[in-house]
């Protein structure tokens, strides 16, 4: 260090310890006897006492904003993560309500229906259209299970189709919008009968009814259902709701469509009816016609 320079700190360290004292002597005086030194010294120390104290409020006011916003910021923090684990089981309870229902549904249904019933779960689907439309589905059971083709498949919203061929561990299950299929149906409201026949289209599930009179009385909202003969499809089973209806001025038919009650994209479990179960449907059934 130069000699001027530890004059110069020397200097600056004397007169911050003595301006202290020239301003207490200062503030320590009678009015009337201050100079005019004294006056101006705590005139400026006045200024920056009020300055420093203004800063002093907006450097307390910025820390405690900050320490409040902290908090606030660890806080929302805590309750969006409560939020998400709230919703997470929502969601799950949701789910799981939806599934008992469904479960509770076809438990229903299969003790209304006794006899040999097999449960299945849809384990693939074939997605043959860009609008995910389902043409098929792939259930756990095979012949191992005594699954065998032509038997009906339903869930607890109604009619899906039947087991079109199977493996010793899986089975695929025709849907009752293919074209291929065919089932004989009937109008609950009316008694109205007809053939049931997927349309095979790649944008909606949907089936028609064919070789139904002109003559019947039909409307649409009419419930459609199995009627049970040629004992391919167990009687009174749901297939869906009638949608569409046209009426040609000439022919002895009416074009009928029909929309599935299945949502059939949607199929998590389904129960596959063995001889047993349909027998006894049939027998019930027989037994109940006057």
């Amino acid at each position: 260090m130069t000699p001027l320079r530890k004059v110069r700190d020397i200097a600056i360290a004397i007169l911050l310890l003595a301006l202290p004292f020239f301003v207490l002597n200062a503030s320590l005086k009678n009015p009337e006897s201050q100079n005019w030194l004294d006056r101006q010294l705590l005139a400026i120390f006045g200024v920056a006492q009020v300055w420093a104290s203004w800063a002093a409020h907006v450097v307390s006011d910025a820390l405690h904003d900050y320490v409040y916003l902290a908090e606030v910021k660890e806080e929302n923090e805590r309750l969006r993560a409560r939020l998400a684990r709230l919703e997470t089981e929502r969601k799950r309870l949701v789910e799981e309500g939806i599934q008992n229902r469904r479960l509770r549904a076809l438990l229903q249904l299969r003790e209304r229906l006794g006899g040999d019933i097999i449960a299945a779960d849809v384990i693939a689907k074939d997605i043959t259209s860009p609008h995910f439309r389902v043409a098929r589905i792939a259930v756990d059971r095979g012949s191992r299970d005594r699954v065998r083709p032509g038997m009906p498949v339903i869930s607890e919203r109604g009619l899906v189709g039947m087991i079109l061929r199977t493996s010793h561990r899986f089975a695929d299950v025709q849907l009752i919008v293919d074209r291929r299929s065919a089932v004989d149906v009937i109008v609950q409201r009316t008694g109205a009968r007809g053939m049931l026949r997927g349309t095979g289209e790649n944008h909606r599930y949907m089936a028609r009814i064919q070789y139904m009179s002109r003559e019947d009385t039909i409307e649409i909202g009419d419930l459609v259902h199995t009627s049970g003969l040629g004992q391919r499809f167990p009687p009174s089973i749901l297939v869906g709701q009638i949608t569409k209806i046209v009426r040609a001025d000439y022919g002895l038919y009416q074009e009928v469509e029909v929309t599935p009650s299945v949502d059939f994209s949607r199929l998590q479990t389904v129960l596959i009816l063995a001889e047993g179960a349909l027998g006894d449907v049939l027998v019930e059934q027989e037994r109940k016609t006057p």
